[in-house]
């Protein structure tokens, strides 16, 4: 008996695309569409939300550029008449610190992630796997700490630096920010999400918990552990309030805090503040173009994406 297979319509002759490279690598299934409104709406809105989030910041940029006179003028205008200059990154580089305040606000801002990243891990690690007396009640109060605000810690802060002598060094700007409750939950909800089988056969091995935890747990948990230390590298670096506080020499100032000084000692130049503001989110921005995949890859498995 002789079988007849009907031929296949083909996929542009029945108003289809064929999936393609293009259609792969967009993540198209096989039949739908490259454009539909929903998907140009989509694209629109992002747009739209894009442009305006950017919007300040080119303006910082343009008026940096702008000598003071162009800065103040009234009405304001994206293309200065005298032309652009460099003006006011030359008077705030030479009045102020910038390589020491840059220094200081990179060994800070590093030894606080470090530091944190040490403390959260083993800390959500313990809660995620260890049974102990009070686990869930302790791991409440920490999560319940992340609705205090942090200026309302900052007198009692204050005082526990000033009693141990540490006010005016970077131990009184580092180890006050070290605490995030916050981290301990992400981390806590991914380790969750590890096979207990693999650190069960890790132990049948001869494992002890830590050997475990630094090879086993840790290697799968590097996407997680990026994206918190980006996030906890950035807060600590745009933190003005905290090291304003607790250092008096300026030779321990943080960025933030150095450009502050600065500015108060030109008053109000609207184009110096503006270089100010570019020098110090010149890092950040040259932080997320190198770890901007794992920072994505960060949100989707800390479960911010929707999984």
């Amino acid at each position: 008996m002789t079988t007849t297979v009907a031929p296949q319509p083909n996929a542009a002759a029945a108003g289809r695309p064929a999936r393609g490279w293009f259609a792969a690598k967009a993540g198209l299934r096989t039949g739908e569409r490259f454009v539909s409104p929903s998907r140009i709406g989509a694209i629109v809105a992002l747009v739209v939300l894009a442009v305006f989030w950017l919007l300040p910041f080119l303006w910082a940029v343009v008026t940096s550029f702008k000598s003071e006179t162009a800065a103040a003028a009234t009405p304001v205008s994206w293309l200065p008449p005298d032309g652009f200059t460099t003006d006011a990154y030359a008077n705030v580089l030479r009045e102020g610190n910038i390589p020491l305040w840059t220094w200081n606000s990179l060994i800070t801002s590093v030894a606080i992630t470090v530091i944190t990243l040490a403390v959260t891990a083993l800390a959500a690690y313990a809660f995620s796997r260890l049974d102990f007396t009070g686990r869930r009640w302790l791991f409440w109060a920490i999560i319940a700490s992340i609705i205090i605000p942090p200026q309302v810690l900052i007198v009692p802060l204050f005082y526990e630096m000033l009693t141990l002598n540490l006010v005016d060094t970077y131990w009184a700007v580092i180890l006050p920010q070290v605490v995030h409750p916050a981290m301990v939950f992400i981390l806590k909800k991914f380790f969750d999400q590890v096979p207990v089988e693999l650190e069960d056969a890790a132990r049948i091995d001869g494992a002890g918990r830590l050997r475990v935890f630094w090879s086993i747990v840790l290697p799968l948990s590097r996407p997680i552990m990026a994206a918190v230390a980006i996030f906890v590298f950035i807060a600590a670096w745009n933190n003005f309030l905290w090291p304003f506080i607790a250092t008096s020499d300026s030779s321990l100032m943080t960025l933030p805090v150095g450009l502050q000084t600065v500015k108060s000692a030109y008053g109000l130049q609207y184009a110096q503040v503006m270089a100010s503001a570019v020098l110090a989110a010149l890092p950040l921005v040259v932080v997320f173009l190198f770890f901007q995949r794992q920072i994505i890859k960060g949100f989707a498995t800390t479960g911010f994406g929707g999984q």
